[in-house]
C-alpha cells in the first residue's frame, strides 16, 4: 500500500490517502486539488512533488 498526505505539499492541509498504487493516489489528489484548492490542473512539477512524497505503508 502507498500513502500520501496533502500537507506534505500544501502546508496546513490535513487530507491524506492510502491506496495500492501511486497512480491511484495521483487521481485522488487531483480531484482533491480541484475541489479544495481550486486548481484546474496538476502541473508536472506538482505531480513530481506529490510522487516524491508518496510512501509505502504496511
Amino acid at each position: 500500500m502507498k500513502s500520501f498526505a496533502c500537507g506534505d505539499v500544501v502546508p496546513g492541509c490535513t487530507a491524506s490517502w492510502v491506496s495500492s498504487t501511486d497512480d491511484e493516489i495521483l487521481v485522488l489528489v487531483a480531484r482533491h486539488a480541484s475541489k479544495v484548492h481550486n486548481l484546474d490542473s496538476v502541473s508536472a512539477e506538482m505531480a513530481q512533488s506529490i510522487t516524491d512524497r508518496i510512501v509505502a505503508v504496511s
